[in-house]
């Protein structure tokens, strides 16, 4: 489901960022970041120095160090390492709760390698009791009705779920983007298992019945929060187009640029962006 499925998608972002690189990146932006959150579409934990990233992130102080993951590569050794480092929590993207289902929507996946990797990451949890973990399950009409299983696959030792209603944010091999399935059985399917969540002291991160009605046709207008509070790093590029990681810093960049300026005239400016309630992004609610 994810656009990295696509294999014309998946040529266009090919490379990676040296140790080196990274180290570069972390001395012009680490300092001032709150969180850092490493996986975004590709799987992170291809990477050959991501516990030395992690330990590079606490070296600056980083308060709170997540990794997305599919799990399919993870190792109890590599976890261990990534934790011992100063992982704060692992998110790990679910995309079915039976083989056949799970295996249709994950290019190359393997059910039972998925839930090996949640296995190890329960024997992790147990040894670091500072260490989170994180569903992500991104919903559509056909693993919907598997939610059912949910707590016999996933088990209760997680801290966070979120239900994702699935998104065009991308090329990808899935392209039923209907949500009106999700809609119908809010109530019988979505509901139970947020209260479910509710009892067992677990964190559910799901939008309104009513967000996924009035979803809107157009993206949100005001990006100036987005703008403000997320900085994506990646082989293509680094932040901000004119920031150069190997001569600039966050606070160098933000003064040539006047970045101070721009984000107090989006606050309070006369022709700041409109803001709208429901979007493609749509309003998730804490359960």
């Amino acid at each position: 489901m994810c656009y990295f499925s696509d294999a014309e998608k998946r040529k266009t972002y090919r490379g990676t960022l040296s140790y080196e690189d990274i180290e570069l990146i972390a001395a012009a932006l680490f300092h001032r970041a709150l969180k850092l959150q490493i996986g975004c579409g590709a799987e992170p934990s291809l990477h050959k120095d991501l516990t030395r990233i992690i330990a590079l992130g606490k070296h600056y102080k980083i308060p709170y160090i997540s990794l997305t993951t599919n799990g399919s590569l993870l190792s109890k050794e590599q976890l261990q390492e990534m934790v011992a480092a100063g992982l704060d929590e692992i998110t790990v993207s679910a995309h079915g709760l039976t083989k056949e289902t799970y295996e249709s929507l994950m290019t190359n996946g393997n059910f039972n390698r998925f839930k090996e990797s949640l296995g190890i990451i329960s024997d992790i949890k147990k040894q670091y009791s500072r260490f989170r973990v994180r569903i992500n399950y991104t919903v559509n009409k056909d693993n919907l009705d598997e939610l059912k299983y949910f707590w016999d696959i996933i088990g209760d030792d997680i801290n966070v779920l979120q239900l994702r209603p699935i998104q065009k944010i991308g090329e990808s091999e899935y392209t039923d983007f209907d949500l009106s399935n999700i809609y119908a059985k809010y109530d019988t399917v979505l509901t139970p298992l947020i209260e479910a969540c509710r009892r067992k002291n677990i964190t559910c991160i799901v939008p309104e019945k009513e967000n996924i009605a009035a979803l809107e046709n157009n993206e949100e207008a005001d990006q100036s929060i987005v703008e403000a509070t997320y900085c994506y790093v990646s082989p293509r590029g680094c932040w901000k187009d004119g920031f150069d990681y190997k001569t600039d810093t966050f606070e160098s960049f933000s003064k040539r640029e006047h970045l101070g300026r721009q984000l107090l005239c989006n606050v309070f400016g006369r022709n700041r962006p409109e803001k709208v309630s429901i979007t493609r992004k749509m309003n998730y609610n804490i359960k």
